[in-house]
């Protein structure tokens, strides 16, 4: 173990990464905190340095390797033999144990006393060498909230087991241990607001992942023993075929969870260890959202109500998978469906039912995709319509006609920025004149994570962020972060939040798209004209305190 102690705070100043300003600057913000946190923390917190940054100094001063986690087989069982306190306190994981020596992966090696402990505890256990590496904090604190939820759910595992090897799994039977899991997986997927739930098989466990707030969080950590039965229980659920392992497929079920119904859709697909399967939680009980609560700023509403109240033309909602296309179309949907008008929809899948609104379903094992349905709305005197998606020149082709023929057409597409989705319509084979002719705006979107309200504070970004972003910054500014609570779940966020950029399509624009200019050139002009590039808009929110500039840049790019 470590011997030599050295104070971080002289280290860094040492090493010119500390000033003393900033050193006397964080011991003053430690005495307020009542030395609830150390001083890392603080230097980190405070921009001053960064995690990188000390991990590379103290591996660097005590002689020590770094080592990826997630790259090492742990042997759980063996970690569940030692005190989970001692462990904490010392930030320490024991990850591995050969003939000759302990292999301890640390997160805090200047914590001197609880690494003593550590030690002595080793030592009474066995006089084999104790071999010292340094890890991320983030991939120990991962590891133990892996050994939380393995002690969980560790008897109703050995119940599987049992059944597993005495062959008597009851795979269809609602009362058995395997699905007893399954629910067990799915209702703390819903109490901790996932939006997709990820079971992942490895080369030496199952991990249930969900997506909370767009983010990736494990949940359960199970042993390869009982994975097949697994799959094969929830691929029953979901009508697949269970003995086909070689290719994707998809599915769907419903489940009653609190008295509420939701449902789940499931996709299935072969990887290096077996299937991975996704279930979407799709919540019927939802409410939709009204155009002025999914986070559009004044000046943003005001452009995209204009648009959805044009009589005719294209408005396009893009962004990646996840990034909330589908609650702004139905947003807007909501806001233009009338008895007046008739509003049509061709969706795969159909997520929530709109009054007022008729919603087709595309099925691809008839043939009946977003174009055959296209074809047939002209023929439904519709008013407005309303394509899921836009995958190929043909269904493109079909909703540029439906525009140009009276119709107001929204649609979503797959581009990083509102601009690209001209370029991306022009890859596709669309003459610029039809879209000059048909398109009246383009939204591109993200959702970003918002502060949690329990336990904002302000704070100041890492010196590198405020690079990036400073171009975009009043004189004086203030940023927020949570802390972290047990509102939160420790993680200081809570809930999402929308921020965008809207392209209007004017004559000027509409005369660039024309003469096929590229996207760079359109974008300058109409940042000329006002528009406000995606980045713009987060920063303003981050200024108001709901989200950090690292959540803003964690999906926006800054120009």
């Amino acid at each position: 173990m470590i011997k030599e102690k050295i104070k971080l705070g002289n280290l860094l100043l040492e090493k010119g990464l500390l000033t003393v300003e900033e050193l006397a600057t964080s011991l003053v913000i430690q005495k307020k905190k009542e030395f609830r946190k150390k001083l890392g923390e603080i230097f980190i917190d405070e921009g001053f340095v960064s995690e990188t940054e000390l991990m590379d100094i103290l591996a660097f001063q005590f002689n020590l390797q770094t080592i990826d986690l997630f790259g090492q087989d742990i042997n759980f069982e063996l970690l569940q033999t030692y005190s989970l306190s001692i462990l904490k306190n010392s930030m320490s994981i024991p990850y591995k144990e050969d003939a000759e020596a302990v292999y301890i992966a640390t997160a805090d090696p200047l914590n001197y006393e609880a690494l003593e402990i550590l030690e002595r505890t080793i030592e009474a256990r066995s006089s084999k060498v104790i071999k010292l590496y340094l890890a991320h904090k983030s991939d120990v604190r991962h590891i133990f909230d892996r050994l939380d939820v393995i002690s969980s759910t560790k008897d109703l595992i050995e119940k599987i087991k049992m059944e597993i090897r005495s062959d008597k799994i009851k795979t269809n039977k609602e009362t058995s241990s395997i699905m007893n899991l399954i629910t067990l997986i799915i209702n703390t997927s819903v109490k901790n607001r996932a939006s997709d739930i990820h079971i992942e098989p490895d080369a030496f466990q199952v991990s249930v992942r969900v997506r909370v707030d767009g983010v990736l969080k494990e949940i359960f950590v199970f042993d390869l023993e009982i994975y097949s039965a697994l799959v094969s229980r929830i691929k029953i659920l979901g009508n697949l075929d269970i003995s086909e392992r070689r290719k994707a497929q998809d599915g769907r079920f419903s489940m009653n969870i609190d008295d509420k119904k939701y449902d789940f859709r499931l996709s299935s697909t072969p990887t290096m260890f077996g299937e991975s399967l996704v279930m979407r939680i799709l919540d019927q009980a939802k409410v939709l959202l009204a155009l002025n609560q999914i986070g559009l700023e004044a000046r943003n509403l005001e452009i995209f109500y204009e648009l959805i109240k044009s009589p005719f033309g294209m408005v396009f909602i893009t962004g990646p998978t996840g990034s909330g296309k589908t609650t702004t179309l139905y947003a807007a949907l909501n806001e233009v469906k009338s008895l007046e008008n008739k509003v049509l929809t061709v969706e795969d899948p159909i997520e929530y039912q709109l009054p007022l609104v008729q919603q087709i379903q595309v099925n691809e094992k008839i043939n009946f995709n977003f174009l055959d349905a296209l074809k047939s709305f002209l023929r439904q005197d519709p008013d407005i319509i309303m394509v899921g998606e836009v995958r190929d020149k043909g269904t493109l082709g079909a909703a540029v006609q439906a525009s140009l023929t009276g119709h107001l057409v929204f649609s979503t597409l797959h581009t990083n920025d509102a601009p690209s989705a001209i370029t991306r319509m022009l890859q596709m084979g669309l003459e610029s004149f039809l879209i000059s002719d048909s398109l009246i705006g383009i939204v591109a979107q993200r959702l970003v994570r918002k502060v949690c309200e329990h336990c904002k504070e302000e704070y100041k970004p890492p010196i590198e962020i405020i690079k990036r972003i400073k171009n975009y910054l009043p004189k004086e500014y203030i940023f927020y972060k949570g802390e972290g609570c047990h509102h939160c779940g420790m993680n200081g966020y809570s809930g999402r939040i929308m921020i965008c950029e809207i392209l209007e399509v004017d004559d000027v624009i509409s005369q660039l798209i024309s003469n096929e200019e590229n996207k760079y050139k359109i974008e300058k002009i109409a940042i000329q004209n006002g528009f406000e590039p995606m980045i713009v808009d987060g920063l303003n929110k981050a200024l108001r305190g709901l989200t950090t500039p690292e959540e803003v840049l964690r999906v926006a790019r800054a120009r």
